[in-house]
């Protein structure tokens, strides 16, 4: 098995072109360094704790490794590949997160939206929620700055939070066999905090506080919530045990992946 060391851009190119369930991507940093900033959707095992544990590694998926310079990564890598772990050739991020210039998210996921929701019905019911948060967001923008070139992107990405919905609805629908229609589910809840955590009354307040370049920076304020998102999102399919939940939150994790990704591109727009 051969280690493969990508620069961040060839990292950046190999997670947009791949689905979430085609690998997993490992800081063995320790977990003041990850609090600080980690790459979104990076699940966070030290090297002193994957040393122990590198046999509960996942056999079917490629594996990634990353630290802070790319030092503790290799050494990660180096073992992984030694016991043959994991499927195909392990990557290694060149410079680490010192070297990375794409997106960064502070702080931990933020699970406890899901605290005290066991029921995997439950689970899904508020991703509904906070999908219906985002598409609260962008419609709110749409509506604002509805004279702006821009406001399209922001229009196309509401739409998706539908969509969004929708895609979990169905996985709502596996456990929930006799439940309600989408319409009318979807129409109860309260969409009043985002994916990321941030409510949305404060999501607005945000948006007024924005300086020039106004769209460049709202982008960037949606790139962040789309980070969190995507981060919350990865950690919780990996945590609940329960195979249609697990499905539907890898799901929606690869659908804002590409949510990060429309919302880089729509920055061309801003002139």
């Amino acid at each position: 098995m051969n280690i493969h060391k990508l620069s961040p851009t060839e990292l950046r190119q190999f997670i947009q072109s791949r689905h979430e369930k085609a690998y997993v991507l490992i800081d063995v940093r320790q977990p003041e360094e990850y609090e600080q900033g980690h790459i979104p959707g990076a699940h966070l095992i030290p090297l002193p704790q994957l040393v122990k544990t590198i046999n509960t590694l996942p056999a079917d998926r490629q594996l990634v490794f990353y630290c802070r310079s790319g030092a503790r990564s290799m050494a990660a890598a180096t073992m992984a590949a030694e016991e043959g772990i994991g499927l195909g050739n392990i990557i290694n991020l060149n410079g680490g997160i010192l070297a990375w210039d794409g997106g960064v998210i502070s702080d931990y996921p933020d699970v406890k939206l899901f605290n005290g929701q066991a029921a995997p019905a439950k689970l899904l019911e508020t991703a509904m929620n906070l999908e219906k948060g985002a598409l609260n967001f962008y419609a709110h923008i749409c509506t604002k700055y509805a004279d702006r070139s821009w406001v399209n992107e922001f229009d196309t990405l509401a739409k998706e939070e539908l969509d969004h919905a929708r895609i979990v609805y169905h996985f709502w629908r596996r456990i929930e066999t006799k439940g309600e229609p989408f319409d009318a589910l979807f129409d109860r809840l309260s969409g009043e905090v985002l994916e990321g955590g941030m409510s949305l009354s404060t999501a607005m307040e945000k948006i007024s506080a924005i300086k020039n370049p106004f769209c460049i920076g709202l982008i960037e304020m949606a790139l962040n919530i789309e980070y969190a998102a995507f981060d919350l999102y990865h950690t919780m399919a990996e945590r609940v045990p329960v195979s249609d939940a697990k499905e539907a939150f890898i799901t929606i994790a690869q659908a804002e992946k590409a949510h990060m990704h429309s919302l880089a591109n729509a920055i061309d727009t801003c002139s």
